[in-house]
């Protein structure tokens, strides 16, 4: 970026936000490049380097009519890029999907052996997960005496870029080995998605800085809200009552998780206003991922294929963002100086791109009631865990409201299986990426 842009961009960030910066951020970190509506804005700036030219660039495609003149060595891949299929009727059955074998495709033993797998991956990947994304982002590294402050990693789209090459490389390998649909959507479509799910990584990281990790994911939990509100706004849908009966549910139980939150000595379990706002940010973008990801399903794509393009452009992002800033070789030279940190963020893209494997096995082996059961009580051993190894208390209240979040979740699972029984069965739906 242009020198003079990091001279702006901290007047503007005091003007518009003198109280949050000042109040809070001074206390909290060093510096106005520290202060996280900056790097909010600055990441954004560096992602309009590359959304508003391949905006103009669809634009002229489709105005010219391209499709119909155009020709050459690179006209498939602007078709691949920019049309894609025709319709949004391709089918599944030039790929040998099997369908979910409920109690004929093996013995009782086998299944349960199938199940336990799942379960164990499942929890494995993601509980380990849990634990390292805190690790690094709020605990320093390089510290040799108890007095030694250490170095903290600040960077959280680094992370974000880090999980997102591994997860590209999996399912690419992933398409490649197995056979996939004949594949239909634009590519462009998935950098909505894409965009939308880089900055709900992204307030996911940052918001540890502020918040506790129970806290985080009791506001994970209670994404079910904003998922419904979008869902009504994006794709148009209804609701039965019990759905709106447990959205309320889960709000009582996190209100009194958050108001009965005591702070400690370490300053990510103080429930600051900034992390109210980050994590607001991350339902937020994640609601949107979630329905614009509805739609492009309706291209009959198979859930990997939902998992390479969304990371593809993902890798674009980030990769194009963090060489602006000049982030990208800084993160390297933080994990050359400290190899913990190397081994960390590297086993956390592996724990991410194996849970996202074992999420589309299992969904696929027994279906996604099953798999929100293990996944609810994986978030509920999480936040015991977190409590464990880093000192969070939890009051009283705050424990019932725990409770009271995961007794929505699980009525949520019973309510939604009832309905599904007395239907006739559906054909197997795609999990998100």
């Amino acid at each position: 970026m242009p020198s003079f842009s990091w001279r702006v961009w901290p007047a503007l960030v005091l003007l518009l936000f003198p109280s949050t910066v000042a109040a809070e951020e001074s206390s909290l970190l060093e510096g106005w490049h520290d202060v996280w509506v900056f790097r909010f804005l600055v990441n954004m700036l560096g992602y309009s380097t590359i959304i508003i030219p391949g905006y103009l660039l669809i634009s002229y495609f489709k105005r010219t009519n391209y499709l119909e003149t155009g020709s050459g060595i690179c006209f498939p891949m602007i078709k691949t890029c920019v049309f894609g299929s025709e319709a949004k009727t391709g089918l599944l059955d030039d790929v040998s999907v099997a369908p979910r074998n409920e109690g004929d495709s093996g013995s009782s033993v086998r299944q349960v052996i199938k199940l336990i797998f799942c379960a164990a991956g499942l929890q494995v990947s993601y509980l380990t997960w849990g634990v390292l994304q805190e690790r690094v982002m709020t605990r320093s590294y390089g510290a040799t005496t108890p007095e030694d402050e250490g170095e903290k990693f600040k960077d959280s789209q680094f992370l974000v870029f880090m999980n997102r090459i591994l997860a590209l490389t999996v399912s690419g390998l992933w398409c490649m080995l197995f056979k996939q649909p004949r594949h239909g959507a634009p590519m462009y479509k998935y950098s909505f998605a894409s965009l939308s799910n880089i900055l709900s990584s992204w307030c996911q990281y940052e918001a540890l800085k502020y918040i506790s990790f129970p806290t985080q994911v009791l506001a994970k939990a209670s994404k079910v809200i904003p998922v419904m509100l979008m869902g009504k706004i994006v794709s148009h849908k209804s609701y039965e009552y019990w759905e709106y009966f447990t959205a309320v549910l889960i709000s009582v139980g996190v209100s009194m998780f958050l108001l009965s939150s005591t702070p400690s000595k370490h300053p990510s379990t103080v429930t600051t206003f900034s992390g109210i706002v980050i994590l607001i940010g991350y339902i937020v973008f994640d609601s949107f991922t979630s329905n614009w990801q509805d739609n492009l399903f309706k291209y009959k794509m198979s859930s990997v294929q939902m998992m390479f393009g969304v990371n593809l452009f993902s890798c674009l992002f980030t990769v194009g963002s963090l060489l602006e800033q000049g982030a990208f070789f800084d993160s390297l030279a933080f994990m050359t100086r400290h190899s913990e940190f190397a081994f960390h963020a590297v086993l956390l893209s592996v724990c991410s791109a194996c849970g996202q494997l074992f999420i589309f096995y299992t969904i696929n082996q027994f279906g996604a009631a099953v798999f929100t059961i293990i996944m609810t009580l994986r978030q509920a051993i999480a936040i015991l865990l977190s409590c464990f190894l880093y000192g969070h208390a939890v009051t009283l209240v705050g424990g019932f409201g725990v409770a009271v979040v995961f007794l929505a979740l699980f009525l949520r699972v019973y309510a939604r299986s009832r309905m599904k029984s007395g239907r006739r069965p559906a054909q197997p739906v795609g999990q998100k990426v």
